[in-house]
């Protein structure tokens, strides 16, 4: 296991590979506390190549966090459809509205402040201490986490308390304590484009020469992580009303995935069901009541939805109906609605079948 000791070295080949091949990213072009928060929040579990137009999208419409302070929570979230883990969008907007309000839209400039922020965790507060205040404190995420297992050949799984402890200590011990903020968008950079999960660039790595992982071998076997939870399976049954005029009914999640998105009336069932199974639920029959109708089911396969502790088996219903409902809404204003990109991709489909 590798011994805590400064490492130059690593630090300058690092510094000097992300200065010849860092890329273009607009984040890159200031130390503005909000503009990086924004970019890292956003960058959570999702490639720079999804979040960048976000990005742009939410500086354009919120250029400073008194705007998005004040933006709806529908609009915040309309503008975030599509990125998933739509808790970060909610948090964010709770802490755009904290920073305008209670700290005069200053953001905290220590890593400890930082990190009181909801929806701030070690690795945010890092990154915005280190790039926007040159606090030295490293950053550690997944790009760190393989880095480091790999060319110090540590085999601590990185989801164990042990492990987190361990990598942090080690990216602390190597932080280029006068350059911070470089070093540590050079180690996320050469994480994402050089040391890859998959098929990393060893023959032109500036660390090959003392790699223990290509030294031993070990590169497809590092980092270790720990076996994930299950996987739930879940089955949604979409009930996709058409009412006189062409209207719809959407819904608002209250709560569990998606809270605060709309969707289609839901009926969750413990399996794929059939119409007739389906209109015997109970939940089925709350809705519905004695009203007449015509069902018909869209998808003849669910339409199965990854995510990442569940899955969701979907079915879409087209429930055919001549009753009025006060709470219909036209198509028009369907553009409106924040919607998970589950319903918005059946919505674009059935759309498309609409004009055949």
């Amino acid at each position: 296991m590798y011994q805590f000791s400064k490492n130059p070295v690593f630090s300058k080949r690092l510094i000097d590979w992300y200065l010849e091949n860092k890329r273009d990213l607009p984040w890159r072009e200031t130390s503005d506390p909000y503009k990086i928060w924004l970019s890292e929040i956003m960058l959570q579990q999702t490639r720079i190549e999804q979040g960048l137009p976000y990005y742009l999208k939410f500086t354009e419409a919120f250029p400073t966090v008194f705007d998005l302070a004040k933006a709806p929570e529908d609009k915040v979230l309309k503008l975030w459809q599509g990125l998933g883990y739509y808790s970060r969008a909610r948090n964010l907007h709770f802490t755009a509205k904290h920073v305008a309000a209670q700290l005069n839209g200053v953001f905290p400039d220590s890593y400890a402040d930082l990190k009181k922020l909801k929806g701030v965790g070690d690795y945010t507060a890092a990154a915005i201490a280190s790039i926007s205040f040159k606090e030295p404190v490293a950053v550690v995420d997944g790009n760190v986490f393989r880095v480091l297992s790999r060319v110090f050949g540590v085999d601590l799984p990185i989801n164990s308390t042990e492990g987190k402890k361990y990598f942090r200590e080690l990216a602390e011990t190597l932080l280029d304590r006068e350059q911070p903020e470089t070093f540590n968008q050079a180690i996320m950079e050469f994480g994402a484009l050089h040391c890859k999960p998959k098929n990393p660039l060893c023959e032109t790595c500036p660390f090959n020469s003392f790699c223990l992982a290509l030294k031993e071998d070990r590169i497809a076997g590092l980092p270790v992580k720990l076996k994930k939870t299950k996987v739930k399976k879940r089955f949604f049954n979409y009930l996709v009303f058409q009412l006189p005029g062409n209207k719809t009914i959407l819904e608002q999640r209250k709560s569990g995935i998606w809270r605060g998105l709309y969707q289609y009336p839901l009926v969750e069932t413990e399996a794929i069901v059939n119409s007739e199974e389906l209109i015997e639920n109970d939940h089925f029959q709350q809705l519905l009541g004695k009203t007449e109708f015509s069902i018909s089911l869209f998808n003849q396969q669910p339409v199965v939805h990854k995510l990442s502790h569940q899955h969701l088996y979907t079915s879409f219903w087209i429930v055919e109906m001549d009753k009025e409902n006060r709470d219909a809404i036209s198509p028009d204003e369907l553009e409106d609605y924040p919607v998970p990109v589950l319903i918005q991709n059946f919505i674009n489909e059935f759309d498309a079948e609409s004009y055949k």
